[in-house]
């Protein structure tokens, strides 16, 4: 890196910081994307959590699901999978299609939540829906596991909700 695209990010950086400073919540995502990736500032997963959570607790859905897979990953927050699929749930209830998947995988596994299947299948047809390619291969994957009433019931249930997120979305 030239040190004219170094101090061009240094530039960006604190823009980025000024206006997460002042509450608006795309910087403060994005001030911890820099932190998390080392953008014009060194790597520090400690402050890209802090930054994270100030948006997410805003209602930032990107923010939320960042701060979800610091919590499941351990990095710059204690692990917490109660916690990480807190604010997957958060985020997936935006329509947030990489939280789904996670949120589904959670399910799947029982990290964080209880077991259930269906509602794994659940999330990985919203995401799928949502674009979410992860979630659209493992949806054949997962079908296997499922009596065909299961998902009967999760295609159902899915549609629920993504009628609720669009309603929320619309509001």
């Amino acid at each position: 890196m030239t040190n004219e695209q170094e101090s061009e990010e240094v530039r960006r950086f604190k823009e980025t910081q000024m206006r997460a400073e002042q509450e608006d919540t795309d910087a403060q995502n994005r001030l911890g994307d820099m932190y998390y990736f080392g953008q014009g500032v060194g790597k520090d997963y400690v402050e890209a959590a802090k930054w994270y959570r100030k948006a997410a607790e805003q209602g930032h859905a990107d923010a939320q699901a960042k701060l979800g897979l610091m919590y499941a990953k351990d990095q710059g927050v204690k692990k917490d999978h109660d916690k990480a699929a807190k604010w997957f749930l958060e985020a997936a209830m935006q329509g947030h299609a990489d939280a789904q998947t996670s949120l589904g995988g959670m399910y799947a596994a029982g990290v964080g939540v209880q077991e259930d299947y269906v509602e794994a299948y659940v999330w990985y047809l919203l995401a799928k829906t949502n674009g979410n390619k992860l979630a659209a291969w493992i949806i054949p994957i997962h079908e296997k596991r499922l009596t065909a009433e299961q998902r009967e019931k999760g295609q159902a249930r899915a549609e629920e909700l993504r009628r609720l997120i669009e309603q929320k979305r619309a509001e």
